[in-house]
């Protein structure tokens, strides 16, 4: 039985997700993803019956200011839910509009295999 465990735990360890190389010259680390949840702002809209606030859109710029993605942040105007975006792990600067200090420059750290949560109007 041990050498069942044993073989079944090589086994498992030899199957790897395996990412297509994207457009361009792949270098270490670049396949290498996270993901990035922002809480902007929000837009009321009435749909006639019922007000949605869906989030405000946002930019993601690399650290040496040029930009990276635009990103609606919503699906439709009905929509409440934040997009979730994948993004390379480094280090982005992002810039959205929270309820209460208007636009704002927020640098954030994107690690592999992990969400990172951006609420711009949380405190603490």
């Amino acid at each position: 039985m041990f050498v069942t465990v044993a073989l079944l735990g090589t086994t498992r360890g030899n199957e790897m997700e395996k990412a297509p190389l994207e457009k361009g010259n792949a270098k270490p680390g670049q396949l290498s993803r996270g993901s990035l949840v922002v809480y902007s702002a929000t837009d009321a809209f009435d749909d006639g019956d019922v007000l949605y606030y869906a989030h405000s859109w946002y930019a993601i710029f690399t650290t040496d200011g040029k930009l990276f993605k635009n990103v609606e942040n919503h699906i439709s105007r009905s929509d409440e839910i934040p997009e979730v975006v994948t993004l390379p792990v480094g280090s982005y600067v992002i810039e959205a509009r929270s309820e209460k200090d208007g636009y704002v420059r927020v640098r954030v750290g994107i690690k592999a295999g992990r969400q990172t949560i951006l609420d711009l109007d949380s405190r603490g």
